[in-house]
Parts: structure tokens; C-alpha cells; sequence
């Protein structure tokens, strides 16, 4: 289970807190924890014999996932989709490898050759979301995965118009449209301490909404797609056995 735990409001948190409790009654017990400190969840997930991984995207994340009792690190860098990093894979590593915890290389892996690489430079092993998207069994519209197989590493830029912070998406139409810097209301808003929630509030509720449309009813003048620069590698939408055949059976793999 993917869980934010950003405390933009006491609502919030307590739904997540229900998810978590739901999910570890389905028997769910590995958990990817964001935005926000996890102890809570270490704690929840520990007591049944979960496991926690935290994203991060530089070394002072990394400590406190790590002083929070994490099992692992998701390590998020400049070559993912959505709220990617500013490290690239080797810096990131590079930096956060000393704190005695299983790396996961998040951002820049779509087949044999980025997946060999990112092993050769120590990570335990990698999290794939723009491969992954581009397959038969996910849910996601024909359009989006279509503009996957379509885009090219120079298609893919940082917007900060989604949430506040800068997502990775492809540029389309509506991207172009919106433009890729926060407003000044928005900027300002963004610096403040209390209204910084009040801000990432509006945009994650008006982000989640085009992207929940994106995903059924793709196409359409104001729906945008999340995508890494992995997306230089994806030459066709696959099922994901064929995918996972194709980067194991091709010599990617550690003898």
C-alpha cells in the first residue's frame, strides 16, 4: 500500500490511519510511506510483521525515515515520474547509502539495460511506475499509456502547477496550456507555514480529480499524464509477465 501521511489536516489523517488499520486486516504488509513523518505506521505495521519503505528524494529525508524505524528506502530521483527528485540514481545512492538500510531505485528503470544499472551502482533493487503504467493488466486509459509508448526523455518536464511542488508529467497540450510555475498567490502561499497545507490542499484535490479523469477518459483538453524519463525505452504496451521476462532473461540479473 502507497500511503501519504502528510498532515494537511486532522480529516486526513485520521481516514489514512483507517486505511492502514483496513489494509492490514486484508493482509497487506508491505507498506511505501510519503510526506510525512512514519513512525505511526512503523509502529501499526511492525506489531503484525509488516514492513515500511519511505520515499525520499535527498539525505535529510532519508535520516528521519531512517530514525523512524523504516525498513528501507524508496529513492526517488530525477529521472521519475510524478514528484521526482533533484539527485540523479548515483548521486542519490551516493548520498544516503551509508545509513545501513536496503536502497530501492525509483525513477529512470524501464528495461534490462536501466535495470542492470541501477543494481551495478548498489541499490537492493528498483520501483518501476512508467514501465509499469504501459501494460495490459493496468487500469489506466489506451490514451495514456499510448502517449507513454509515444514520448520521448525531451518530452518529460517539471510543473509545479499540480500540486505545488514539481511533478514530472508529459507534455501535452494542457501542460503547455498551464504553464510549469506556481502562481504568485500560489507562491506565497506555498512559503507561509500554515498556508503552505491550505495550498498543497487545493492542488491535490484539483490534481487527484484530472487524474482520476485522465485515467478513464483520457484525451481530452485538460488531462495530463504522470511519466519518468524512462519513457525513452518504452517502445510498446506489454503485460507484465513479458516485461519482467524481458529484463530477467536478458543477462540484467547478478550471476
Amino acid at each position: 500500500m502507497n500511503a501519504l501521511i502528510e498532515q494537511s489536516s486532522k480529516t486526513y489523517h485520521e481516514r489514512m490511519m483507517k486505511w492502514i488499520d483496513i489494509s492490514l486486516e486484508e493482509g497487506v504488509r508491505f507498506f511505501v510511506t510519503s510526506l510525512g513523518n512514519p513512525r505511526w505506521v512503523v509502529e501499526r505495521v511492525e506489531k503484525l510483521g509488516g514492513v515500511v519503505y519511505h520515499d525520499v528524494t535527498e539525505r535529510k529525508w532519508a535520516m528521519k525515515g531512517r530514525d523512524a524505524g523504516v525498513h528501507g528506502l524508496i529513492a526517488v530521483n530525477s529521472e521519475a515520474g510524478g514528484h521526482a527528485g533533484p539527485r540523479d540514481p548515483r548521486r542519490l545512492y551516493d548520498e544516503i547509502a551509508d545509513l545501513g538500510l536496503p536502497l530501492v531505485c525509483a525513477g529512470g528503470v524501464s528495461d534490462a539495460i536501466t535495470f542492470r544499472a541501477a543494481l551495478d551502482i548498489g541499490y537492493a533493487g528498483v520501483q518501476m511506475g512508467t514501465r509499469l503504467i504501459a501494460t495490459t493488466e493496468c487500469t489506466a486509459h489506451h490514451d495514456y499509456k499510448q502517449a507513454i509508448v509515444a514520448a520521448t526523455a525531451n518530452d518529460i518536464v517539471l510543473t509545479e502547477r499540480l500540486t505545488g511542488v514539481p511533478v514530472a508529467v508529459i507534455r501535452n497540450e494542457y501542460v503547455s496550456r498551464i504553464g510549469t510555475k506556481a502562481g504568485p498567490i500560489a507562491r506565497w502561499m506555498l512559503r507561509g507555514r500554515k498556508t503552505k497545507h491550505w495550498m498543497r490542499t487545493i492542488y491535490a484535490l484539483t490534481s487527484l480529480r484530472k487524474l482520476k479523469h485522465s485515467l478513464k477518459t483520457a484525451g481530452g483538453r485538460d488531462d495530463y499524464w504522470q511519466a519518468g524519463r524512462s519513457v525513452a525505452a518504452i517502445d510498446g504496451v506489454l503485460p507484465v509477465a513479458e516485461v519482467i521476462r524481458r529484463m530477467t532473461s536478458s543477462g540484467a540479473l547478478p550471476a
